[in-house]
């Protein structure tokens, strides 16, 4: 089994093809890794035109996987994503034709833009990689990575995902507004569409699995654990209306080794924790009362109430 440091200088490399079309953007670009290395899924709430789809298409280039562009509407019904069955004359029976979710990177672009029966179709493929239509389940490619977009609540037409498919996303972010230096760099610079086309992977799915399965070994002291419980048990004690469910802290346990490897190291720290955890609770905590907290504030509440063991 390959050393960390092996893994260490490959992991680099992909963050470096990224940056090289993402600018300005590191730590999103980090955030979007440790929810592959850990098997989970991403959702990026932001207004449009910041780069949200430019980055799923980036992770799909330098990736090397198959790609699939999912545009949510009011009107796009379940078939639509997961396929149907036709009746085949020739052969007296039904065929099953697989829908856009049978690839391995999928851009759920606009997610809320479409009715809670349509989003209720990810539920299945996200948390057990495989779809079921009419009896029969067929499994998904393997790495399956779902990056989801979403628009704020307030602008019209969105429909609010329910907490049961929120839940599913290891880490919610923002990219944000870039940078003046970050922007000029985009104004002045080559179209970024070009330079997707002449983006070259950088590794294979099949080293992707291999790094998945490294990030899993990735050592969890039990003090460490003890802290990701008491972090998880403060958020229960009335401050929120839901507080961390078990798979809320399952994926903070992955994400936190998945930040390690990414930081070359082969143990997690609380450290770790600490970074993951704004995306974690960002849309899984609401406050009660009338509180405008921001993720970063919640989480810095949710920090230094809890000490290090």
């Amino acid at each position: 089994m390959p050393q960390i440091e092996e893994y260490s200088s490959e992991l680099k490399e992909l963050q470096q093809g990224i940056s090289r079309i993402v600018i300005g953007k590191h730590e999103a670009i980090k955030h979007a890794l440790t929810c592959l290395l850990a098997r989970g899924h991403l959702l990026i709430e932001d207004v449009p035109g910041v780069g949200k789809t430019t980055l799923a298409h980036t992770l799909a280039k330098v990736l090397g996987l198959e790609y699939q562009r999912i545009q949510f509407t009011s009107d796009l019904l379940p078939a639509d994503i997961l396929g149907v069955n036709v009746y085949d004359r020739e052969n007296s029976s039904f065929q099953f034709h697989p829908g856009p979710i049978f690839s391995q990177l999928i851009l759920a672009d606009e997610i809320n833009r479409a009715t809670p029966k349509t989003q209720s179709a990810l539920l299945e493929a996200m948390e057990e990689q495989q779809v079921t239509i009419e009896g029969t389940t067929h499994r998904l490619p393997e790495p399956f990575f779902v990056v989801a977009t979403q628009n704020p609540l307030e602008q019209a037409g969105t429909f609010a995902l329910p907490e049961s498919q929120l839940d599913r996303f290891i880490l919610r972010i923002s990219l944000g507004y870039p940078d003046p230096k970050a922007e000029r760099t985009i104004l002045t610079g080559e179209d970024r569409r070009d330079l997707l086309i002449q983006l070259q992977p950088v590794t294979t799915p099949s080293r992707i699995t291999e790094l998945q399965k490294a990030a899993e070994n990735i050592r969890c002291t039990d003090a460490l654990i003890d802290y990701i419980q008491a972090l998880v048990k403060w958020s229960r004690s009335g401050h929120y209306r839901l507080g961390l469910s078990p798979r809320a802290a399952l994926s903070l346990v992955r994400a936190s080794r998945a930040w390690a490897m990414l930081d070359a190291r082969d143990f997690a720290l609380p450290e770790d924790v600490q970074a993951v955890l704004p995306g974690i609770v960002a849309h899984r905590l609401v406050r009660i009362g009338d509180s405008m907290q921001t993720t970063e504030e919640m989480a810095r509440e949710i920090i230094e109430s809890v000490p290090i063991p």
